[in-house]
């Protein structure tokens, strides 16, 4: 019935559709498995993707050639670039998606990818031999080939939805639990655990006050994900709203306290620092009077409405009188009850860094499966399991981000060598290398690595070779180009900042803090009439290349130091047990983690400088 895959992806969450689309791209026949063909790319929690730090990762799926910034913006209502008070390095795209729509331009886009074949079934158990995975069993006991098999299931290995005191198994409200995977993972030698996370009810938007509230619009000039010509920036957006708590709120939500699982015990699994529960956060911040709350369409037609900040696993009787205390939700009506799910995951410390399995050959994990939250998270593990997983199948070099190249390698890094006992969400503060690793320059760092590898297109490529050869251009010109005191010392006197006295070029004009390039087209039109050719990206890639100049040279510095050690093999048979030097907890963390480079050893936590010394020297024997 079925021929052998190259790749078997198990389950079409945010990992899954990035694992599939990027495997069948590379030229693997793939196998997409799902319980519900229906709830493909389903958006399981808030309506947007991207955020701080979240933003980063989707264009750097894009700048590879992966889907999620294309799939962003096709289905996109709203985009807000935030923190754009601050420096670069901190400025993170963020859009508000229709949930619907999402689901089905992702759809869309695996049926139309060639190499791409879907089943739907619950897969039970894999096929295992000699320490290699070579198929998976289905519910009904269908056997299906493969060489390599990547596991996305997000928060469906046995997974129990908790509502007060009722519980059921479930991987999602109305969506069964996957069973048989995780007991036959143990039995293999697999650690694993339970991690919680949640979900806020949903309402009727016909039944709110929006005058009660603070609007919320998007971006006057709206920008998108996608470095491609294939998507266009929103012409038309939807606003979002911002409400908030207060006590009467907070008073009623304790009285369920006595019956919430947090509280009492049912819930084991650790959920995510820092996306908690409302009762959580009353519970931790009780000198707080209120708590800020986001009111969010779920699409472009519907009514119904994400309540962002009111995440909850209380009886659904408490989240309805409370939610009903929120100003401007006085007359809520609610269409489904928040919830807690706790789910079985793997500590991702059992990896290597293509997300290879150690103990079980061709056997990938992406996602939730490796304790970390999130869409962005998720798909961007998705789309290298999905790529190493094709590779390997075609015997060619892994594919391999380090945390210099992208947030994505930032992720991994962290998830492999130090491993995580809460959901791991990613942040701006977790890049060392954070102005290197800007939103705005994915594609200049990336394209050319997704354009090897056979992701990215020929298309790709020159938009990107374009960009940096026309942003080349113009930082030479802004050194040629001189300005005159006549010309602009009024002007710079309006700006506050001190006049010249000789010409200056435009160059050293951007880098002082009040002038950027939008103020220099403001103090000279011959300027502003040589800049207009250029294209905003071009002009905004230029000027933050000249203003942080002198950091972006002592980060790249930086970056060479620490690709010496990245550069230094560890062969994967070398015993470090056998070194009676290392301290035990050094020697301990090495063999369970088993790293590549003696980079990657340095970065796992329990492994002293002296352990690193004594084992240049054993690795230079």
């Amino acid at each position: 019935m079925f021929p052998e895959y190259d790749v078997i992806v198990v389950g079409a969450g945010h990992a899954g559709c990035e694992a599939a689309h990027a495997a069948a791209r590379i030229g693997a026949k793939v196998l997409l498995c799902t319980m519900n063909m229906n709830t493909i790319a389903q958006m399981s929690c808030n309506p947007a993707m991207g955020g701080v730090a979240k933003g980063q990762i989707v264009r750097e799926i894009d700048a590879l050639g992966g889907m999620s910034g294309i799939i962003s913006d096709k289905s996109m209502i709203q985009f807000r670039m935030l923190n754009r008070s601050k420096g670069p390095a901190m400025w993170s795209p963020r859009s508000q998606n229709d949930r619907m729509k999402f689901a089905e331009e992702w759809r869309l886009a695996l049926e139309q990818t060639p190499n791409v074949d879907f089943w739907q079934e619950m897969i039970t158990e894999l096929i295992v031999k000699d320490q290699k995975v070579i198929g998976v069993k289905t519910g009904i006991g269908i056997e299906i080939k493969a060489k390599s098999v990547v596991l996305t299931n997000g928060t469906f290995l046995n997974g129990i939805i908790h509502i007060g005191e009722k519980q059921f198994g479930g991987g999602r409200t109305g969506e069964a639990a996957a069973k048989g995977i995780t007991e036959q993972l143990v039995k293999l030698g697999f650690e694993a655990g339970r991690m919680k996370t949640g979900t806020p009810p949903r309402v009727d938007g016909r039944s709110l006050d929006y005058t009660k509230m603070e609007i919320q619009h998007g971006d006057e000039n709206p920008e998108k994900f996608s470095f491609s010509n294939e998507t266009a920036p929103l012409k038309e957006q939807r606003p979002c709203w911002i409400t908030y708590t207060n006590k009467q709120v907070h008073e009623t939500l304790e009285t369920g306290f006595d019956r919430s699982p947090m509280f009492n015990g049912r819930i084991q699994g650790l959920g995510p620092r820092y996306c908690p529960s409302i009762e959580d956060k009353i519970n931790r911040f009780a000198e707080r009077e209120r708590h800020q709350i986001f009111v969010e369409p779920e699409g472009w037609n519907t009514v119904e409405i994400y309540v962002n900040g009111f995440s909850t696993s209380l009886p659904e009787d408490v989240q309805y009188a409370a939610i009903r205390k929120i100003e401007g939700f006085e007359n809520a009506k609610m269409f489904r009850p928040g919830y807690a799910i706790e789910y079985d995951f793997f500590p991702p410390t059992q990896l290597k860094l293509t997300l290879e399995t150690q103990l079980i050959e061709n056997l990938y994990f992406a996602g939730q499966i490796n304790g970390t939250t999130g869409y962005e998270e998720a798909a961007s593990q998705g789309l290298v399991a999905g790529i190493n997983a094709a590779l390997k199948i075609q015997e060619k070099h892994p594919f391999l981000l380090k945390r210099s190249d992208a947030y994505i390698g930032v992720l991994i890094d962290d998830l492999i060598n130090k491993g995580t006992e809460e959901p791991y969400r990613m942040f701006t503060s977790r890049a060392e290398f954070r102005l290197l690793l800007r939103q705005d320059n994915a594609d200049l760092r990336l394209t050319q690595m997704g354009h090897k590898i056979g992701l990215a297109d020929d298309n790709r490529l020159e938009n990107m070779l374009d960009k940096k050869n026309d942003t080349a251009k113009l930082i030479n010109d802004l050194k040629q180009k001189r300005l005159a005191p006549d010309q602009i010392n009024e002007g710079l006197e309006e700006f506050d900042t001190a006049t010249i006295r000789e010409k200056i070029s435009i160059e050293k004009l951007l880098k002082r803090p009040q002038i950027g390039l939008q103020k220099i087209m403001e103090l000279d039109t011959d300027t502003k009439e040589y800049l207009s050719k250029y294209n905003k990206e071009t002009l905004e890639q230029a000027e933050i290349q000249i203003k942080y100049e002198s950091y972006l040279i002592k980060e790249q510095q930086m970056v060479e130091k620490l690709n010496n050690m990245e550069d230094y093999k560890i062969p994967i048979t070398f015993d470090y047990l056998k070194i009676p030097a290392l301290s035990a907890e050094g020697k301990q963390k090495l063999h369970k983690i088993k790293p590549e480079t003696l980079g990657q050893a340095s970065r796992i936590s329990g492994v002293s400088p002296a352990d690193l010394s004594i084992l240049t020297v054993y690795l230079g024997r």
